[in-house]
Parts: structure tokens; sequence; C-alpha cells
């Protein structure tokens, strides 16, 4: 099995998910199915069904998070050259045909979150970065069509 990247709080982060559907989700959806048995007859209970759907989801969602965490692999993020585009690092990119600039953390895919500047360095953009440094241009094939950037800044 191939190992997942993480930042320290992003494991962290992903950890205390875990231990809140172990710990207060579960237990919680186990007392609705008790509850939504008592009330009689299963076949026409739509409070059971829902129950049950969510234990589903939920045992899904904590076998999938076990996989992960078990998968992971730390990088610190203050390791690595700084003059070269690496995990971890923040980029500030310039679009070359709208002369917009966008700043993007690379992290993990189960850290990514591009409205909030984080992408995943298996992502279109990420791959294309990685290995660059500042005053590279770029070009990434998008929905969009290819888009063009620069490197401004490493940091």
């Amino acid at each position: 099995m191939n190992t997942i990247p993480f930042t320290r709080q992003g494991l962290e982060k992903l950890k205390m998910e875990l231990d809140h559907l172990k710990k207060v989700e579960r237990p919680d959806n186990i007392r609705a199915i008790e509850e939504a048995r008592s009330h009689g007859d299963l076949s026409e209970n739509a409070e059971y069904d829902a129950a049950k759907e969510k234990q589903s989801f939920l045992q899904g969602r904590i076998n999938e998070l076990k996989s992960v965490i078990g998968a992971s692999e730390i990088i610190d993020v203050d390791e690595g050259p700084s003059d070269v585009v690496v995990f971890g690092r923040t980029v500030l990119l310039c679009n070359l045909k709208t002369d917009e600039e966008v700043s993007y953390q690379l992290l993990g895919p189960y850290e990514s979150d591009p409205e909030n500047g984080k992408i995943a360095v298996t992502s279109p953009l990420g791959r294309a970065l990685i290995g660059k440094e500042e005053g590279d241009e770029i070009k990434v094939k998008t929905p969009r069509g290819v888009q063009e950037f620069e490197i401004l800044e490493i940091k």
C-alpha cells in the first residue's frame, strides 16, 4: 500500500475525527436504533431505516479513517529545500492570462481544501508545481482549459 502524506496537524485532525465518530457518533447512533426498535414494527419504521443507514455510513467512515491513518506518513513541512516547491510549501502564483495572483499550500489529498488555499500534491496543479522554482512557468490542463502560471514566491 502506498503511503499518504500528512502534516502533523492534518493527521491529528483525522485522528480526532475518528475518535469523535467512535466515542460520540456511534454510541448516539446505537441509542437511536434502540429507540426506533422500541416503536414496534420495523418494516414500516422510517426512523429505524434512517438510523441503520447512518450506522452503515459511520462504520464505513470509521473503516476509511483507520485505513488512511494506517497508511499515513508525517512529512515535516519545515524540512527540505526552501527554494523548490515541495510538500507543505505555500506557493504564490500569477495567472499569466488574467494577471491574477493566487496562493496555495501543497498538502496531502485528505488535507486539501482549495477554497481555503490548500491543494493536494496529487492534483494537476500540485503535480505541475512539485520540483519547480521561483520564476518558473507552468502549464496545467484544467476543466476550464489550459492555465498558465508563473511562480512568484515559495514560502
